[in-house]
C-alpha cells in the first residue's frame, strides 16, 4: 500500500453486503458470492443473486485471471487521482464470468493501445485505508 494512495484516492463505501467483499481484498484476494441455488457468481456483490433472485449465497475465492473486455483513457483529473493522469478507466471480463470496471495499471507507454482480450491479473491498490482489486497485464516469461 503506498502513502499517496492511502492519502489521496477516496476508498470505496462499504456496506454489510459487501464486507466480505472488501475484507478480502485487504488480504490480497479477489471474492465473490456464488448463488447455491443457480450457481450464478453474484457481482456486484449483494444480498440476493440478480438471476434467479435466490438469497443463499456462498462466498468463494476466484483465480484473479480476466481479460480486457472495454476501455478508455482518462485524461481528466479526479480528486486524489491528479498525479495519474492519463490512466485506464477499463472493464474487465473475469476468468469466472462476470464482469467489472476497474482500472488497468502497470501498462506504461502501452496504456493507449491496449488490446481488447488482453490477458490481465488481478493486483491491488490502495483508496483510503482500503485496497481494491485492479488488474495488470501479465507479462509472457521472460518478459520485462
Amino acid at each position: 500500500m503506498t502513502e499517496k494512495g492511502a492519502a489521496g484516492k477516496p476508498g470505496p463505501g462499504i456496506t454489510s453486503d459487501t464486507a466480505p467483499y472488501w475484507e478480502a481484498a485487504n488480504r490480497r484476494e479477489l471474492w465473490l458470492p456464488r448463488c447455491r441455488q443457480c450457481d450464478e457468481l453474484v457481482f456486484y456483490p449483494r444480498a440476493f443473486c440478480p438471476r434467479c433472485l435466490g438469497t443463499d449465497l456462498l462466498w468463494e475465492e476466484l483465480s484473479g485471471r480476466a481479460t480486457l473486455h472495454s476501455h478508455v483513457i482518462n485524461h481528466r483529473p479526479a480528486p486524489g487521482w491528479e498525479d495519474e493522469v492519463p490512466y485506464v478507466i477499463a472493464v474487465v471480463k473475469l476468468a469466472e464470468g462476470p464482469t467489472m470496471m476497474t482500472n488497468v495499471v502497470g501498462a506504461g507507454a502501452d496504456k493507449a493501445n491496449l488490446p481488447i482480450g488482453l490477458a490481465l491479473e488481478v493486483d491491488f491498490e490502495a483508496r483510503g485505508e482500503q485496497l481494491v482489486p485492479v488488474f495488470k497485464p501479465i507479462r509472457p516469461a521472460g518478459a520485462g
